[in-house]
């Protein structure tokens, strides 16, 4: 296996990684202004993943860092011909970010009331724009022969993408239910539980209709070499499997299953998209690859020597914070950090 294809198999970890646990911090994000009554609920709620949602998008920076690293091309094209939506997206982290920072500077209750909605948009916008721009990665861009993206941005809000955006957003907002149903207690644990098989049903089915989609839309079961095979219908077993645990109230397992859902799409977009990284719609010929996208053999040989030592540390570092702060959140005010 050469180099080229360890840091595209490095990538596809990275944003599995920030998927998963990004995911549900998105989620609860969205969420927070329907499921807390009040506003020792709403920082229960948020406190959920304030020690963790700054360290959840350390995966997507080191994701894009390795992209612009490995395969600069690849980068370049990516954020010139998704610029207005990456933009967008970014309006979305930040606006979530100091909502998340600022809600509690002042007691005001409109005040209180903004940031909560800010932190709902702010998780909205980058989980609907996710599921729009892997969709459009798998379907294919206008790229000419210079690796120049020539469509506009109509053109990435195809019907496609919108399924395959809907399908992200409801996957998060599953992951972020399931998750406070684990963190939280009393009426808010119950509320959320009965919201978690709710929001079960439109995501089982906006998956099937996702991945029957998919082999009308792409070329994912043309396409020579690589291809996902019952990889996809995997994920689907494994949404019905945590649906039936979110039935039974066994939410640990739900979220197991939950996240290997996650894991399975993500790896069947990576899988029907090897050995290219952006397919041209225009011709076959333009795709960018992982060989005439990518940096020097030596660019990579470095790489993979400082992934080798720094990765490790951080998971090892990422997981000691999920075990310190693995308690349930009360929502009772008198134990509450604002």
């Amino acid at each position: 296996m050469d180099l080229n294809t360890i840091w595209f198999i490095l990538i596809a970890i990275l944003y599995t990684g920030y998927f998963i646990l990004e995911g549900f911090d998105l989620g609860v994000g969205m969420l927070l202004p329907f499921v807390a009554k009040t506003d020792s609920q709403r920082r229960a709620v948020i406190n959920t993943i304030g020690p963790h949602w700054d360290g959840n998008e350390v995966w997507l920076i080191t994701a894009g860092g390795a992209t612009f690293a490995a395969f600069p091309n690849w980068y370049a094209t990516l954020f010139s011909g998704f610029y207005l939506p990456l933009f967008l997206m970014l309006i979305g982290l930040i606006l979530r970010g100091v909502a998340l920072e600022f809600r509690s500077k002042d007691e005001n209750p409109r005040w209180r009331a903004f940031w909560d909605w800010s932190i709902c948009i702010g998780s909205f916008i980058p989980a609907l724009l996710w599921g729009v721009a892997f969709a459009n990665f798998l379907r294919g861009v206008p790229i000419d022969a210079a690796q120049n993206y020539v469509g506009g941005f109509w053109n990435l809000l195809n019907p496609y993408a919108l399924v395959i955006g809907l399908l992200s957003t409801c996957g998060f907002l599953l992951q972020g239910a399931v998750f406070l149903a684990l963190k939280t207690e009393d009426a808010l644990r119950d509320r959320v539980q009965s919201l978690a098989f709710q929001l079960w049903i439109p995501t089982g089915l906006l998956l099937a209709a996702a991945l029957r989609y998919s082999y009308i839309e792409t070329d994912i079961a043309l396409k020579e070499g690589l291809q996902p095979g019952v990889v996809p219908y995997a994920a689907l077993v494994s949404q019905i499997a945590a649906g039936y645990f979110v039935f039974r109230k066994q939410f640990g397992k739900s979220f197991i299953f939950q996240s290997l859902t996650i894991v399975l799409v993500t790896a069947s977009a990576f899988m029907g998209l090897y050995p290219r990284v952006l397919i041209s719609s225009l011709d076959p010929v333009w795709n960018l690859t992982i060989t005439n996208t990518s940096s020097s053999p030596y660019t990579l040989q470095v790489m993979s020597i400082v992934a080798v030592i720094f990765v490790p540390i951080v998971l090892i570092y990422q997981g000691w914070t999920y075990w310190v702060f693995r308690k349930r959140i009360s929502e009772n005010p008198e134990k509450l950090v604002y």
